[in-house]
Parts: structure tokens; C-alpha cells; sequence
């Protein structure tokens, strides 16, 4: 008798459900807010059973959290234009179009609320910090091995991202070119 392990698909089922359990997540969030919906509204939302949810995530904290890893985590790779100045400015281009794209609010907003909320939430936020913190460590020391003076990761973090965060979480304004760049000068 041959035994073989199942062969596993990228692309398969398990990946066609992650991916409709996450748009229905992020798609209440917007619609309703954190913490104003259930594990069976997602369910129904993305087409599975409420089973197939508890069975991959084990309840809805966890879910959550997932999403907003995988979300805030999924910055495109990082920029190499051959200095930091331009490294930087395409950095945060890229951040400013994922945050204000059509669901970058609702993911801040989830972020922020599960950084509230119990053991599941802290590990999420302390998850996407060191992320967001190997991410802009890996352009400065590309910058400082070019010989370029880079400043702080949390520099980047403070001057940076911080204030383009803000911007989108309370609704103030824009995050145009003009003020990403009048953010990047500062910083340099």
C-alpha cells in the first residue's frame, strides 16, 4: 500500500477561502466598525461554514489579527533607487496607496483596535512593529552600507510613517506628493 501525503495547491481551496474570509472581514469593518459583527456574518459573508472559520482561526480575535498582519504586512518589497532619498520617497508613495487605498482605513482602524484588545491583539501589534522595523532597517543599512548617513528606523517610524497614520485614521487631509515629500525633507 502507498501512502502519499496529500499534495497541497497554492492557489487551492484553502487559499480561495483565506482570501474570502479576509475581503468579508475588511469589507464589515468598513461597513460596521471593529468589534460589530460575528463570526457567522463573515462566514456568510465569504460563502463557508462558520466551522471552517473556528477550525483555521479558532475564533474571531485571531481572525482578525490575521487580517490585519496580513494586510499591513503586505508592503511591497522595499525600494532600491540607489540613495535613500529616493529609497524614501518611493517608500512612502507606496505606504500612502496602501493606506488610503479602498480598504487602508478600515485595516488602521482594525490594527489600532486590536492593539486594545487582549493577548491576540498586542502579539498582532507587536508582530506588525517588528515588520514595519525589519522593513526600514533593511533600507538604511542598504543606505549606510552606500556610504549615505540614514537616519534611525524610529526616526522613519516618528517623522515618517507616524504622521501619514494619523492623517488617514482621523480624516485630516490628503496624503498628496507635496506633503510626502515635505515629510521625507524633514526627515533628511
Amino acid at each position: 500500500m502507498n501512502e502519499r501525503e496529500p499534495v497541497r495547491r497554492p492557489g487551492g481551496r484553502a487559499a480561495r477561502v483565506g482570501a474570502a474570509v479576509h475581503r468579508a472581514v475588511t469589507d464589515l469593518i468598513g461597513e460596521r466598525g471593529y468589534g460589530n459583527f460575528t463570526v457567522g456574518e463573515v462566514a456568510a459573508r465569504a460563502g463557508v461554514a462558520d466551522s471552517s472559520i473556528y477550525r483555521r482561526w479558532g475564533n474571531l480575535e485571531s481572525l482578525l489579527a490575521d487580517v490585519a498582519l496580513t494586510r499591513l504586512n503586505a508592503v511591497s518589497p522595499m525600494p532600491d533607487t540607489g540613495s535613500l532619498d529616493g529609497d524614501l520617497r518611493a517608500y512612502v508613495a507606496q505606504v500612502a496607496r496602501e493606506i488610503t487605498g479602498p480598504d487602508g482605513p478600515a485595516v488602521l482602524h482594525l490594527a489600532v483596535a486590536l492593539s486594545r484588545n487582549g493577548q491576540q491583539g498586542l502579539r498582532a501589534a507587536a508582530n506588525l512593529r517588528a515588520e514595519r522595523m525589519r522593513q526600514l532597517r533593511s533600507m538604511l543599512d542598504r543606505a549606510h552600507d552606500r556610504g549615505e548617513h540614514a537616519p534611525d528606523a524610529f526616526d522613519v517610524l516618528d517623522h515618517l510613517l507616524a504622521p501619514m497614520y494619523i492623517r488617514v485614521l482621523f480624516d485630516m487631509g490628503p496624503l498628496t506628493a507635496d506633503y510626502l515629500d515635505r515629510l521625507v525633507d524633514r526627515l533628511l
